[in-house]
């Protein structure tokens, strides 16, 4: 497979670009400020809270939202962004570079020397600009790849990835130890230390895939004393692994904001560690320094003539010599963290952040391989000797905006293709340590062949000894039909019967302390819906602050004593929608650990062969309520 293998992608990623761009179109060229505020485009009011001089001839503005804090939103670190006034939005405006966020605040990076006079008059908001960086290197390590592969210079491992060579292992197993690993874990970790260019850790839910990955990485420090870099599509899954390996005592350094707000994690970051550097003394008199020369320029602001014009010049160059003076400071500070690191860890794009970009790696870690967007992935492994991909392809897969993309391979990850490639660099984790064994059978059966067990320790356990940890709630026949709302779902009579179930579950006498619940479904008005029948529900006051209610992928890599799905579709069609996309579900069913409910309307649902084997499962197990019993 030459050259064409890397071509073929990017042509679907040009497709997937251009729909992600009319889809940013559509929304920021027409939608108002609300819109674009709920659909986590913009903060708007926000109020500056400092400005200084930095790196690169950049002012850095410090921002804070001020309202609508508890909005979601998708400001990120090395986002592309605009300031902007509410008085004229179309001409008072300056691009930038989002530097730091944290909160409800963020730091924006702009290339002037001070703010215009517009950004005192009226509300400021920042918006965010299509993410454009983040496809150009994408484009850039396909390219790259693809010049590899055919010049013959350092293609192996491409070439590995692409099915045209095996992949190899050593005889010898390098010895390692490890407590508190079981077989398939010590099996995965001996893998990946034997392994010279590719090993897979295929990790369904609950089996200890980041704790085997923790575990193999300390194996490969201690084994040739060489940095390894570990990336994820993520910021949530970096930060889980950056302080699962932080707690091993490993030194490892966050590139990138993390997005988990915690004094331990910023504690790990590059500006963190650059601030707490011995040297930072000296910048920081310097860049306060700088700040003096740029204030005392601010004073010749309007009505001055040519004299004043030049002293201003003068004090803002000298600002700026000060300044490129700390940028060689802080970049000596920065190699000199890099360079003690054992263990670099960012995003997959941010895997070519400025201050990392040039290096090279004997090995790379890809952990959620299988929601990762194959483009992306190349991005950290041309820097690689030696890949480890850890993920599980049968839960949520990677956003794709492009339905033409999907149905010509992009939603095909390099996780899925690499374990249909070489099975034999694959290890599967088999036992799992969250759900009883009723909960992981039929998610066992469906896509594991059978292979998972439960850990004795949670093989049998329930809410309370006579409690059925499977229910499958019928609602057939019930009449609760599905309504439309906007471009979601909405099940109101099926929500109140979950509800009232819960009800059920949570006031048992035999119940000897409150299990935490969580509440979820496929459809987010679905949720809106059932959060608001919560907050009516007296019964379940008591229980509230052990209740969550979000959809399906906000759980992801979450568990709960009890797990509440609402299907929500109920038609005489038998139109399920996305439903249809059964790893979904198996992340939904699987984030129980004694407890699973699952609500639905038969009839519809076992239109699909999936959700079919499910009703008949729970009847077999003793599980089966009609929603008549409930009313």
């Amino acid at each position: 497979m030459p050259a064409s293998y890397f071509l073929n992608l990017l042509s679907l990623l040009q497709i997937e670009r251009e729909a992600d761009l009319r889809s940013y179109k559509q929304l920021s060229q027409s939608a108002s400020v609300a819109d674009r505020r709920a659909a986590g485009l913009t903060w708007y009011p926000i109020a500056i809270r400092n400005t200084e001089l930095t790196r690169g001839d950049y002012l850095s503005v410090e921002a804070e939202r001020t309202t609508h804090q508890d909005l979601n939103h998708q400001l990120r670190f090395g986002a592309a962004a605009v300031l902007f006034s509410n008085h004229d939005p179309h001409n008072d405006r300056l691009e930038g570079t989002i530097s730091f966020q944290n909160g409800n605040r963020c730091k924006i990076n702009l290339r002037v020397d001070e703010l215009p006079d517009w950004a005192s008059n009226g509300k400021l908001g920042i918006e965010l600009l299509f993410d454009d960086k983040s496809y150009e290197e994408m484009k850039g390590a396909l390219k790259e790849e693809a010049k590899l592969i055919t010049d013959n210079k350092d293609g192996h491992l491409a070439r590995v990835l692409t099915g045209q060579v095996k992949p190899t292992f050593k005889t010898e197993t390098p010895f390692f130890t490890a407590r508190g690993l079981n077989q398939y874990q010590e099996e995965s970790v001996s893998r990946i230390m034997s392994a010279t260019d590719l090993a897979i850790v295929h990790g369904p839910p609950g089996t200890g895939k980041t704790t085997t990955l923790v575990q193999a990485i300390k194996a490969l420090i201690r084994q040739d004393g060489k940095q390894v870099l570990v990336v994820a599509p993520s910021n949530t899954a970096v930060d889980l692994l950056t302080e699962k390996l932080a707690d091993e005592g490993l030194h490892v350094l966050r590139v990138g904001n993390p997005a988990r707000v915690s004094e331990k994690l910023l504690s790990l970051t590059l500006d963190s560690k650059t601030a707490a550097h011995a040297s930072m003394k000296e910048v920081r008199t310097l860049k306060k320094q700088a700040n003096e020369y740029r204030n005392m320029a601010h004073k010749y602001k309007r009505n001055f003539g040519r004299a004043e014009r030049e002293q201003r010049k003068a004090l803002f160059d000298e600002a700026h010599k000060i300044i490129r003076e700390v940028g060689k400071t802080e970049e000596y500070i920065q190699q000199d963290l890099i360079a003690s690191a054992q263990v670099i860890a960012a995003t997959l794009v941010g895997a070519n952040h400025y201050t990392v970009s040039g290096l090279r790696y004997d090995t790379v870690v890809i952990d959620e391989a299988g929601q990762a967007l194959e483009p992306a992935c190349w991005i950290p492994i041309l820097k690689a000797k030696k890949v480890i991909l850890a993920g599980d392809p049968f839960q949520l897969p990677p956003t794709i905006k492009s339905d033409e993309a999907a149905r010509k391979g992009l939603n095909l990850t390099l996780l899925e293709k690499c374990i249909q490639l070489h099975p034999e660099a694959v290890v599967l984790l088999e036992e799992q340590y969250r759900m009883n064994s009723p909960i992981m059978t039929y998610s066992s059966g469906v896509f594991y062949h059978g292979r998972l067990k439960a850990h004795h320790s949670v093989a049998d356990r329930k809410l309370f000894p006579a409690d059925q940890p499977l229910n499958f709630i019928d609602t057939a026949g019930c009449g609760f039909d599905e309504k439309t709302e906007g471009t979601s779902t909405t099940n109101t009579e099926e929500a109140q019967t979950l509800i009232n179930y819960l009800i059920r579950v949570l006031i048992n006498p035999d119940l000897k302390e409150i299990p935490s619940v969580a509440i979820i479904s496929p459809y987010k008005e679905q949720i809106h819906v059932m959060n608001e029948l919560l907050g009516h529900s007296e019964e379940l006051k008591p229980f509230r602050h052990m209740i969550s209610v979000n959809t399906i992928d906000s759980f992801q890599g979450q568990e709960r004593d009890v797990v509440c799905i609402s299907m929500t579709r109920s038609n005489s069609e038998g139109s399920i929608g996305f439903l249809a996309d059964i790893r979904r579900m198996n992340v939904a069913m699987t984030r129980a650990r004694k407890k699973l409910v699952v609500i639905g309307d038969s009839a519809t649902l076992s239109r699909h062969s999936f959700y079919a084997g499910f009703i008949e499962y729970a009847e077999k197990a003793g599980g089966y309520l009609s929603a008549w019993e409930l009313m």
